[in-house]
């Protein structure tokens, strides 16, 4: 449980990063942040694995690269769920993704060193 409350906040930092830097990405306030990341992790839950098995033949053509546009597929459905978070195209609802994982990945880095390192 921990573990996905870090999760949303992570995913609440990305959104907050994405609507700092990209000019189509609105959000009201951070209630909307939070409420924005805990939806995010139940879609990814919940949805995104049936997602993600639907498109398995697109993702297997595209080298994977399709998992790109099931992120933004969720990141999208964010937005219709909640009304504090608005983003103005799809597009924007990809590189938002982007964003989001990679602010995952610092996060986690950072709270979580031992997570890079591998043992033998």
């Amino acid at each position: 449980m921990m573990g996905f409350i870090l999760q949303a906040f992570m995913a609440a930092a990305g959104f907050w990063v994405s609507s700092k830097i990209l000019p189509g990405v609105h959000v009201d306030s951070v209630s909307s942040l939070i409420a924005a990341g805990l939806i995010l992790g139940i879609i990814n839950a919940v949805v995104r694995p049936i997602l993600v098995l639907l498109t398995l033949p697109l993702t297997l053509v595209t080298l994977g690269l399709f998992l790109l546009v099931v992120n933004g597929i969720t990141v999208w459905l964010v937005t219709k769920f909640l009304h504090g978070v608005q983003i103005d195209s799809f597009g924007q609802a990809i590189l938002t993704a982007v964003i989001i994982c990679v602010t995952s990945w610092i996060a986690s880095a950072v709270f979580d060193p031992r997570k890079g390192k591998r043992s033998i």
